[in-house]
């Protein structure tokens, strides 16, 4: 029986109930990361006894699992666009801003399917966008290869932007400070490829850069879904 199957407990004297525990957790994780997570300290800042949880949530990855379809409830848009692309395209945008929200969300992004509610809404509103394109195949595929770009490029960012908080330098303060080093190793002509990046190639910011590398990605999509040429 999952959690989201199994009934909470009947309301004690001191209101507490899954809504309230998984809202504590996700404000913690916002603060500290998941390492601040955990059922004890959750019981701490709603102010329970840490076995009162245990009648609603049993172990800590159902509560990550209950956190995780919480925050889907962030990605889905209001009205699904009719148009597959801006569909498609709209839920990895809205999945990128929640994890700039929630840091935390690009360590449970990927793996097994999401069983939620929220999380079973945003697979179906993928699905949706290519219904009847494509062969079902065909479609899983398309959201597979989708949902696999926005993943690393989500965590890429968060990495950066972990780097950045943790060390206090920002993009261009790191950048300084290592490029004495870099143009060294460029000078050696052992790496070609890399100096013509380095030297002329256009520095975006990772806002252009997932929607530039988006765009290819349905562009592979669309080129999957046409019809043959007669």
């Amino acid at each position: 029986m999952t959690v989201w199957d199994r009934p909470e407990p009947p309301t004690p004297p001191v209101p507490l109930d899954r809504e309230r525990i998984v809202a504590a957790a996700v404000a913690l994780a916002d603060e500290g990361g998941l390492e601040a997570v955990s059922l004890r300290k959750v019981a701490a800042r709603l102010g329970a006894g840490p076995m009162r949880l245990y009648g609603y949530i049993a172990t800590k990855e159902e509560l990550l699992d209950l956190m995780l379809d919480e925050v889907h409830a962030e990605v889905l848009p209001e009205e699904q666009p009719g148009d597959w692309r801006a569909g498609l395209g709209t839920l990895a945008h809205r999945t990128r801003q929640a994890a700039l929200r929630h840091l935390w969300l690009a360590d449970l992004l990927g793996g097994r399917p999401t069983l939620g509610p929220n999380g079973l809404a945003v697979t179906e509103a993928r699905l949706a966008s290519l219904h009847g394109l494509a062969d079902i195949d065909t479609v899983m595929r398309a959201v597979e290869t989708v949902s696999a770009y926005c993943t690393g490029a989500i965590r890429r960012e968060v990495a950066n932007l972990r780097a950045e908080r943790a060390t206090g330098l920002s993009k261009r303060d790191w950048q300084r400070a290592h490029g004495p080093h870099v143009t060294r190793m460029l000078a050696t002509g052992r790496f070609p490829a890399l100096a013509e990046a380095v030297h002329d190639g256009s520095d975006v910011d990772a806002e252009a850069s997932f929607t530039t590398g988006l765009d290819w990605v349905l562009d592979a999509v669309a080129a999957k879904i046409a019809p043959p040429p007669v």
